[in-house]
């Protein structure tokens, strides 16, 4: 069969799923970081070599070479020979980059120190090789490195300010492949083919908490790609010698997912109001007696909701009697397009186009199935000139915009509040739905989707100029970027209810009779349109002091300036010094009535001098040693928490209804009456300071590095925060729980954000990397870290690289956020008590990754040949193990804040008991805690419970195999979690559920993934989908006399 044949064979009847391109080899050669032309590329693998010459920006492509190790020999006049050897793969996807060391006139070999790295994100420099071994650039198959070490690979985005061709799709892998092909007799690479798909055949069963035998249900997954990359030659319009590149790529993925979900629901009996199993007597809040044999009667409004819970289906347990799995599904279509065009030595454009639409549902314990559909556009343009030998610039601009529609179960449908008899929230058709219901004792929560229309854009326009003189390399540059956040969608429109058994002594019974302790609402002003604009300007030098010392120096001023909305709805409170009364202030008329001070339209004040120095240096302390040492320090700040707050000051009274109030005498809410705003309860839920400053956090490093024996690399490195200016939370006026109120007459009700928190983090780690030889590279990686803090919460989308819609990732929409109750202090007044353990702090982290390929080197079979040769060699097996502590988590004593409606900030009392001595089925020590005393904050502190441990193997098998010489198929079976070992996430830390100690959350049990591709290659890609056609009538050969030896020639 030919290969025509063949190919369209199998793409019609998908017996082997396509891949996407053809297999290369890509790199780029610097000196002094900027890039070298003309440079002479040789490559050698298996007998074969193939030449290349690099273009006028150092890039060189080697097109359709066979997979393996291949020896890259670089040499340039009056430039040192470099000589590297690289595997390649057909995952392989990023640039080589290839330092060049200058020949002196005394014809001394000086080797240049390493380039600095600042914290984080500082530029990662080649270490200088010697002849015959690999460099720290040995593979792009190898593991992964570490995420310390991808940071330090970015640092561009740190000292630079920002990265002017950040990829922002699913096909950020592909960014490189057909989009940069410097020979005029480029080829077409394409194919279309099934990238991933997976089965619930394939999978291990979900775990059970319960240990109930739920079927496993049937679900697949699948992911298809198509793709075409090459010369865009269009007849009369293109030069066929100089005609731009194209690459093109459409991903088509179906994934469905089961997990296994446990709960507590109400029994049959219970429903009916017959609490008699309960050993402690119900009261009746109404006449402060206990119900007869705790009989309770059921109102109107429980009993519709209590529809929605299945009933159990498991007996004989009080923590969990009812499990179910869930199905979750996601659809997806992406489109990622790039046209690069080379105008002339000096000039080069290139444009990108991406298109991405997701549509996915999940559903609950309750069968309500939400859906969310997302469509996002991004597009952009750039510039690159070269003005000199010394001087060059590039201009940008982008444009992203992404819509993200949400529907929850109800919606348009079933007026769930209004058939119920619940009144006061919004029962528009839009939030159709039940109000959401909390119980401390662990009963599962109602709760539903919030409907959503959100439309987000965001343009940017970049600047960048690049000096180079002497041993100066000089970046300037600057960024623009406005930014608009539409959104039509309200925080919690249908409300919710808290039931803690304050009212009662029993949170069933309390809802049964329609008694909650608490209820929060926030709706009204639906569309909300925000604006804000980022500034940023940067500069920065490369300087090569001496051939063993190297300073990289920066520094970045970034504005992002508080967000506005474009009608001025936002609402702040205007507050005494001593929060001893409030008063409203708009945005559209932003003067306090109370202090006299005007505030701007943000109703924050703006903070220009976000001023970041940075400073990275490399040090190589003896010039024939392999020791470097690397030091940085750099100041980053971080604006993310404006998007959160502008959210939440567009959603207060009077623009519209916002409350949080616990139950009293004053204030007798029901669940039919429990959107009420009371006596002496503030009507805004928030108000933050004016002079809330954007945090910044201060980063240190110092990494000392050298090469050990047996191909061996060890790398020490210390890394130390500080961060300033934290976001924290605070409920002013409120007391201790059964205690008594100092301030009657002074305002509470709502939280109250400021900038005064900190945070500390050192972290020490060891790494030890064999490099790629015979076929074997592995990385073995320890992490000992510490971190506290005293803030409410901690980093987040910034200026720069949030989660936010920005210029690096265009598709990500900050969606709204509603308080998390864990975060506000629990005293007001006593911050200090605060300071804990940083929630994403694990003190140990260890991961171990191997990689083996057969046949690789003279002692891992390269010379076999044959049939054995044939079924031995390029098999590659990759293994991963991570072994992580568990994360911090804090004892939480279930009862509202006085005077608020906010619950699960209080902190249980400490009893000196081992919280790890848990008996039989538990994980934590039910004994080590009790409820404070009256009037008295719990001693437990923040963060004070370590979760549980995490372990995991993952592993995958993969090979190739030659079917022609432009024709490869590769195979690769992906296992994630191989030892089916179930894995623990959180503890249950709530101190009066039932349960407590046991497991929250975990992983997924095994899961097994297939990948094939089928790569080819044609010279015409109109060729490569059709019927093989007669080739082209040639000229006669001629001859002609070469060293007195005839020859023939086309």
């Amino acid at each position: 069969m030919t290969l025509t044949r063949t190919l369209r064979s199998l793409c019609a009847y998908v017996l082997f799923p396509c891949a996407a391109f053809a297999a290369e080899q890509r790199g780029q050669v610097l000196y002094g970081g900027f890039p070298v032309p003309g440079a002479v590329i040789t490559a050698t693998h298996a007998g074969t070599t193939v030449t290349a010459v690099t273009d006028e920006q150092g890039f060189y492509t080697l097109s359709n070479i066979a997979d393996g190790a291949w020896s890259i020999r670089i040499s340039k006049p009056a430039f040192t020979t470099v000589t590297q050897e690289v595997n390649v793969t057909s995952t392989a996807t990023d640039a080589t980059r290839f330092e060049l060391k200058l020949l002196p006139l005394a014809e001394i070999h000086a080797q240049p120190a390493d380039q600095p790295i600042a914290p984080v994100i500082t530029a990662a420099v080649p270490t200088p090789a010697k002849k015959g071994s690999d460099t720290k650039e040995d593979t792009a198959s190898a593991p992964p490195p570490p995420a310390t070490q991808e940071a330090r690979n970015n640092d561009g985005l740190l000292i630079n300010g920002s990265v002017n061709n950040g990829a922002s799709s699913p096909f950020a892998q592909f960014a490189a492949i057909g989009n940069r092909r410097n020979n005029r007799r480029s080829l077409y690479n394409g194919g279309i083919g099934i990238m991933s798909v997976g089965s619930s055949i394939f999978d291990a069963k979900q775990y059970s908490l319960t240990g109930l035998d739920v079927p496993k249900p049937s679900y697949y997954r699948f992911t298809g790609l198509a793709t075409l990359g090459g010369p865009l030659r269009i007849p009369h319009l293109t030069n066929r010698n100089n005609a731009p590149t194209f690459f093109l790529a459409y991903q088509w993925t179906r994934n469905n997912n089961a997990s296994s979900s446990s709960a507590l629901v109400p029994t049959q009996v219970q429903r009916n109001g017959d609490l008699s199993s309960v050993s402690t007597p119900i009261i009746n809040p109404a006449t402060g007696l206990p119900y007869a044999n705790n009989r309770v009667p059921v109102s109107p409004q429980a009993a519709s909701l209590l529809q929605f819970y299945p009933l159990p289906n498991l007996s004989g347990s009080s923590r969990n009697n009812y499990q179910t799995t869930l199905l979750s599904s996601s659809h997806q279509d992406a489109l990622q397009a790039r046209v690069d065009k080379t105008v002339n030595r000096k000039n080069q454009v290139y444009g990108n186009f991406n298109f991405q639409s997701i549509r996915s549902s999940s559903n609950t314990i309750f069968q309500f199935t939400d859906r969310q559909k997302n469509f996002g556009l991004a597009g952009g343009v750039n510039w690159s000139h070269r003005i000199n030998g010394r001087w060059s610039f590039n201009v940008g601009y982008k444009f992203a915009r992404q819509t993200q529609r949400s529907s929850a179960n109800f919606q348009d449908r079933t007026n769930v509040s209004g058939n119920a008899g619940i009144s006061g929230n919004n029962q528009d058709p839009f939030n159709y739905g039940p109000p959401t219901l909390s119980f401390a004792s662990g009963i599962a929560g109602l709760t539903d989707g919030i409907p959503a229309y959100n439309r987000n854009q965001t343009q940017t326009v970049t600047g960048a100029m690049q000096w180079n003189r002497g041993r100066h390399n000089m970046t300037f540059g600057g960024e623009y970027r406005r930014q608009q956040f539409n959104y039509f969608t309200q925080e919690n429109p249908r409300g919710s209810f808290s039931f803690t058994g304050t009212a009662t002594g029993n949170d069933l019974a309390g809802f049964l009779i329609g008694v909650p302790d608490t209820s929060t609402l926030a709706t009204g002003n639906p569309d909300k349109y925000f604006r804000q604009n980022v500034f940023r300007a940067y500069a920065d030098d490369d300087f090569r002091m001496t051939p063993t010392f190297t300073v990289k120096a920066g520094i970045s001023w970034e504005y992002g300036a508080p967000i506005t909305e474009l009608k001025n709805r936002m609402v702040n409170l205007d507050i005494l010094p001593d929060f001893s009364a409030v008063s409203q202030v708009l945005a559209s008329s932003p003067t306090g009535s109370l202090t006299g001070q005007h505030y701007p339209d943000s109703l924050i004040r703006p903070f220009r001098k976000a001023f970041q120095p940075r400073v990275g240096v490399a040090w190589r302390p003896i010039p024939a040693s392999s020791v470097v040492v690397r030091a940085g320090y750099g100041i980053y700040f971080d604006s993310s928490v404006y998007q959160t707050t502008a959210l939440k000051l567009a959603q207060q009274a009077p623009l519209s209804r916002s409350l949080s109030v616990q139950r009293s005498s004053t204030c007798p809410i029901t669940l039919a009456n429990g959107f009420q705003n009371c006596a002496g309860i503030t009507s805004n839920t928030f108000a933050v300071d004016p002079r809330f400053r954007a945090g910044y956090v201060q980063d240190w490093q110092l990494a000392i590095q050298r090469d050990l024996p047996f191909s061996l690399q060890l790398t020490a490195t210390y890394n130390g925060l500080k961060g300033t200016h934290a976001a924290q939370q605070i409920l002013p006026n409120t007391y201790a729980y059964g205690g008594t109120d100092l301030c009657p007459s002074c305002p509470n009700g709502f939280t109250y954000l400021t900038s005064g928190g900190n945070s500390t983090r050192h972290a020490g780690q060891v790494q030890l990397r064999r490099r790629l030889h015979n076929g074997f590279t592995a990385s073995l990686d320890y992490t000992y870290a510490n971190a506290i803090d005293n803030a409410s919460f901690l980093g987040g989308q910034n200026a720069s690289s949030g989660t936010g819609a920005t210029s690096q990732n265009p598709f990500a929409v900050p969606a709204p956020t509603t308080k998390n109750d864990t975060t506000v202090a629990q005293n007001w007044r006593d911050l200090r008590a605060e300071r804990g353990r940083s929630a994403f702090n694990q003190r140990h982290t260890l991961s171990l990754t191997a990689q083996y390929t057969t046949g690789m080197g003279v002692g891992g079979g390269t010379l076999m040949s044959g049939k054995a040769g044939t079924l031995f060699k390029e098999w590659t097996v990759l293994s991963q193990i991570m072994l992580n502590s568990g994360e911090p988590q804090t004892p939480i004593y279930p009862v509202a804040t006085p005077g608020t409606g906010v619950s699960n900030n209080l902190r249980a009392q400490l009893t000196g008991a081992d919280v790890y001595a848990a008996p039989a089925g538990l994980h934590l020590n039910p004994a080590a805690f009790t409820t404070p005393a009256a009037g008295t904050f719990g001693n437990a502190g923040r963060n004070s419970i370590t979760g549980p441990g995490q372990f995991r193997l993952n592993a995958s098998l993969a090979r190739t195999f030659r079917l022609k010489s432009d024709m490869n198929l590769d195979i690769r079976a992906d296992v994630t979690n191989a030892l089916n070992h179930v894995a623990f996430t959180r503890w249950n830390t709530t101190l009066t559920s039932t349960q407590f100690g046991l497991p929250a959350t975990w992983n997924d049990m095994r899961s097994v993934q297939f990948v094939s591709r089928l790569r080819f290659k044609c010279a015409n890609f109109c060729h490569c989908c059709s019927q093989r056609r007669s080739p082209p009538n040639r000229p006669a050969p001629t001859s002609r006399r070469v060293m007195g030896k005839t020859r023939s020639s086309p």
